[in-house]
């Protein structure tokens, strides 16, 4: 795939990438390489600025790169995967407004290039690479890299039930930094749908998330789901800070039945505004 877009604050990006697999899936590929002038909004660590303003705007010019390579196991859905990221960024906040305090360890610099290698062992019962709909993952990445922390980071989701065209699935995920420098956009983030990416951001992330989905028809499916995430330890502990929660509302077509590929919309309502999703396969990262 190739793509180029652009967004109403003037941010601007392009690349390209793709999903290949070999030997009868047991091998698979994907990655992608593109170039991003971004222009985000960042509010604190754990929703402190230091500024007396809400948020303070910044800009991200540079190259952007991820490649993975996964391995099954026999006939199993147990993979070991291999995961290389390079980011070489530059960062500027608006030099006409005061400049944010950041959280221990952040790096204010105003360039930042590293490259980073993962290795995780994956579960996973999609019936395809991108299938959506029947999926059991968990993974716990450990990163290592020349001039960034480590950053571990666990997550799961699984079907919890099913029974005359329902379904309900949830997802679990945490994140964290360690040792070492982290540019402050690089700080772990609720992602969630409802949600703003980088809008809550802090040392720990922590995020659960459940989905019910009822198959109205063959092709067909209304889905509905809620989630709560939290952000902590930069400013608040964990028993202090404020969960964040959202929820919404969406609806499913099977595109490619051989693969079992769903497109669909979704509407979901946060703390602040209201969004609106095209979702190809799942939600679900």
């Amino acid at each position: 795939m190739a793509f180029l877009a652009a967004t109403e604050n003037g941010t601007k990006f392009g690349g390209a990438g793709g999903m290949v697999t070999f030997d009868n899936d047991r091998w698979r590929w994907r990655g992608g390489v593109g170039l991003a002038d971004v222009n985000l909004d960042f509010f604190g660590a754990g929703g402190v600025l230091g500024t007396a303003e809400r948020s303070i705007g910044y800009n991200l010019d540079g190259l952007v790169s991820s490649q993975q390579v996964m391995y099954r196991f026999g006939q199993s859905s147990n993979f070991i995967a291999g995961r290389w990221i390079y980011l070489d960024l530059k960062s500027r906040f608006d030099l006409g407004r005061p400049q944010p305090v950041l959280p221990p360890h952040a790096e204010r610099s105003s360039g930042w290039a590293c490259p980073s290698s993962t290795t995780r062992a994956t579960t996973s019962s999609r019936p395809r690479a991108a299938g959506p709909a029947r999926s059991t993952a968990c993974s716990t990445p450990r990163s290592s890299a020349a001039t960034t922390s480590s950053r571990p980071t666990a997550r799961m989701s699984s079907p919890i039930s099913r029974c005359r065209g329902c379904s309900c699935s949830a997802r679990g995920s945490m994140r964290a930094p360690r040792e070492g420098d982290v540019p402050f956009y690089q700080l772990p983030y609720i992602e969630m749908r409802g949600i703003p990416a980088v809008r809550y951001q802090d040392e720990d992330v922590a995020v659960a998330e459940a989905e019910l989905r009822w198959n109205v028809t063959p092709r067909w499916a209304a889905i509905g789901f809620f989630g709560s995430g939290r952000a902590w330890g930069g400013s608040a502990d964990f028993g202090d800070a404020d969960s964040v929660n959202a929820w919404g509302l969406g609806f499913r077509y099977l595109v490619a039945r051989r693969l079992g590929i769903y497109m669909g919309v979704d509407l979901a309502k946060g703390p602040e505004e209201t969004a609106i999703y095209i979702q190809a396969g799942s939600a679900w990262r």
